[in-house]
């Protein structure tokens, strides 16, 4: 027996389609919010993390657990702040730079931008001097080769960084997104690999008085606001949400921004935790004084081949990937800086000698103080850090309590919160330099 097409056996249901729809687009929506979930989380595991360790456990267990509780809601209400701040410009497709002029007029906004490069450029030069670290000890410890005179070294390997930068950013883009998993799954990898070794005295052993543990505490602050940093990518991010959800897209941005911070707490605190219970108090201080990243001590000491190769290799991955990302931002920065003087003379801006100029600009800094050798965990804590803390938790709610255009976000108890992280933060380096000394 055969059913004509008419039957209303094979009659379509339009509640079924309609489903069929919706189920479609959630999925759509879904790939959608994911892959910025996954490129926001890339942005920020880089070098950071891998000198987080020797900065969160100096203070004992006790500042640990206070920083793994206060991390996660820092870092989501400071990136939904600077993403709001970014929607407030009434002129579709307004980055963070041009929002800026807009509501704190030429004079502000310059000195907005300013703050930016300021919060982005020190990155780039840590990472020029974590790139040539890392590079150096592979080929000395697990190459047995000898080490290359420094200037050498950095220049060359700073240099192959920027090239790709400058020859292949489309390529490089897409590349960085790629390297996003493997390295969470390497994090995972080395978390679990390093269970066994676990010193759990670290724990029992912790009797630092309270005075001490505040002061762990405020130190640690700065390398946390760093190493779950994505607010060079907050920019895109936000204009992104507006282009696909219109008047929802705060709604569905804090979807993406809660997924991320997920993500970074699981990845990148299971990471520290298990890093600093591997090798204690006396080694977390060795592998500070080394200015190594963690893996790259860890592959120096334990007697292990899956971290003595897997580990450089990672901190190589997550270094170059993150100096890609930040360089971008660092660069727009600075060519911002030059045009708005440039153009304040009354010339007209050349762009291509303002990008050559700017690239050798970063290049010969970058490669100074990774020459120099200079100590990453001071300059996350003195100089990094507080800035990014400016830009990041202190800028937008100032603008949210100031200017019209953000007065829905007023009143909220999230504000005072991510207001007092952000004072703690550039406290910091007012207690260093005239109670810790420098």
């Amino acid at each position: 027996m055969s059913y004509e097409p008419t039957d209303p056996v094979f009659k379509p249901n339009a509640s079924d389609e309609a489903i069929h729809d919706d189920k479609r687009a959630s999925r759509k929506r879904r790939r959608f919010e994911n892959s910025w979930a996954i490129s926001l989380f890339g942005t920020a595991v880089g070098a950071g993390i891998l000198f987080l360790p020797m900065n969160a456990g100096a203070g004992g267990v006790w500042p640990l657990i206070i920083a793994t509780l206060l991390i996660g809601p820092m870092t989501f209400f400071a990136h939904r702040g600077l993403s709001r701040f970014v929607s407030a410009s009434e002129n579709p497709g307004a980055d963070i730079t041009v929002v800026a002029r807009e509501l704190f007029g030429p004079v502000g906004g310059q000195v907005v931008t300013i703050l930016y490069f300021l919060a982005i450029f020190p990155i780039v030069m840590i990472y020029g001097i974590a790139i040539t670290n890392t590079v150096d000890s592979l080929l000395v410890e697990q190459l047995n080769w000898g080490s290359p005179p420094r200037w050498l070294l950095s220049g060359v390997l700073i240099a192959l960084m920027m090239l790709v930068m400058i020859r292949g950013q489309r390529v490089m883009l897409v590349a960085m997104q790629w390297l996003v998993y493997p390295l969470i799954a390497a994090l995972l990898g080395v978390t679990l690999f390093l269970i066994p070794s676990w010193q759990l005295s670290f724990i029992t052993e912790t009797t630092h008085s309270w005075g001490e543990m505040g002061q762990a505490l405020l130190l640690v602050i700065p390398v946390l606001i760093f190493a779950f940093n994505f607010s060079p990518a907050v920019s895109q991010y936000t204009l992104a949400m507006q282009r696909r959800y219109g008047p929802e897209s705060d709604a569905r941005g804090n979807v993406v921004l809660r997924r991320t911070t997920i993500l970074l707490v699981i990845f990148t605190m299971g990471f520290v935790w298990s890093t600093i219970l591997a090798l204690g108090a006396d080694g977390l201080q060795q592998a500070r004084e080394s200015n190594l990243p963690v893996l790259s001590y860890l592959a120096q000491v334990m007697d292990a081949p899956f971290i003595e190769y897997l580990g450089p290799a990672v901190a190589i991955a997550a270094i170059g990937s993150s100096f890609f990302g930040h360089y971008l931002g660092a660069a727009e920065g600075a060519a911002g800086i030059v045009r708005s003087v440039v153009t304040a003379a009354g010339k007209e801006p050349a762009e291509k000698t303002i990008s050559f100029g700017v690239a050798v600009f970063i290049f010969l800094s970058t490669w100074g103080v990774a020459i120099l050798d200079v100590g990453i965990l001071d300059m996350i804590e003195t100089l990094a850090g507080p800035i990014i803390a400016v830009v990041l938790y202190l800028m937008p709610m100032y603008a949210i309590h100031r200017f019209d255009a953000l007065e829905k976000y007023r009143g909220k108890a999230s504000n005072v919160f991510t207001t007092v992280a952000g004072i703690a933060a550039v406290a910091c380096i007012i207690y260093r330099i005239f109670v810790v000394g420098l």
